[in-house]
């Protein structure tokens, strides 16, 4: 192939990318923007919810080395997603200290998650399990994507890494069979609270609002339903510690009944170590 034809090929993939793909790209997007629970907001939640069941169905299917290119591939698509979003801010001069430092709990349960999946982390699991799925949720069922509606990569992007958050967390849960207890209910409870009151002080130092403790965001949230600072944050709590006991429910009722067919047969957990 001469070099005349490897120009023109390029020349017709750049005007192609400017035609089909750089309008999708633009921080200053011109399309459609985000319609809470329009078609492609279902169809999103869908894909999600599909690979959840599709994890679930296959669980006892997966080798061991399957099981191990499957974590390896989710954390890749984690880290690498969370990269393109700083990048294409970069890019837009949309990246700053005040938005985009990795301070806010979904930029750090994406680093972590993907940790947990590499090296099978239980102490992350259970911050990635609580914070993770409930937190990420709320975040997928009201995704503050703004003006960047489908198929703006913005919309991508927040789907792929709330999304990812909450499989990591189900399959480390159904595939790798790690469950949390009420000491990972205590521990998420009291090393959040401790990373909010550093958060706040850093968020003063540098005139930010990571994790919203200094103030409700500017856009539409569940925060203006509450009372105004310092108040909201104790809804916020609240909040949070009714959603980790929703969580923990299954686990309780489980533990419940084993508990109690114990009692009935006479038996006891420790007969199983000393029979």
């Amino acid at each position: 192939m001469d070099r005349e034809i490897i120009l023109q090929y390029i020349e017709q993939f750049y005007e192609y990318y400017q035609v089909n793909i750089q309008p999708y790209l633009f921080a200053d997007y011109k399309g459609q923007a985000f319609e809470l629970f329009d078609t492609f907001h279902l169809a999103a939640l869908g894909v999600i919810g599909f690979i959840i069941l599709l994890i679930i169905f296959s669980r006892n299917k997966l080798s061991e080395k399957n099981k191990e290119n499957l974590r390896d591939t989710m954390a890749a698509i984690l880290i690498l997603n969370e990269i393109s979003w700083h990048l294409w801010a970069s890019f837009y001069n949309e990246w700053t200290i005040q938005k985009m430092l990795p301070l806010h709990i979904f930029s750090i349960l994406i680093w972590l998650s993907a940790w947990m999946l590499i090296k099978k982390s239980y102490r992350i699991y259970e911050f990635a399990y609580f914070l993770g799925i409930g937190g990420a949720l709320q975040a997928l069922l009201t995704p503050d994507t703004g003006i960047y509606g489908f198929p703006h990569y913005r919309f991508f992007q927040t789907f792929i890494s709330h999304g990812f958050i909450i499989i990591a967390a189900i399959y480390m849960t159904v595939v790798e069979e790690m469950r949390p207890t009420w000491k990972s209910i205590l521990r998420v409870f009291v090393f959040t609270n401790i990373y909010m009151a550093a958060i706040y002080g850093i968020n003063i130092l540098i005139d930010s609002n990571y994790l919203y403790v200094n103030a409700k965001p500017p856009t539409a949230s569940i925060l203006d339903m509450f009372p105004d600072w310092p108040i909201y944050l104790l809804y916020m709590e609240g909040v949070g510690l009714a959603t980790s006991l929703l969580l923990y429910l299954p686990y309780f009722i489980k533990d419940s009944v084993v508990a109690i067919r114990l009692r009935i047969s006479g038996k006891s957990r420790l007969d199983d170590f000393t029979s």
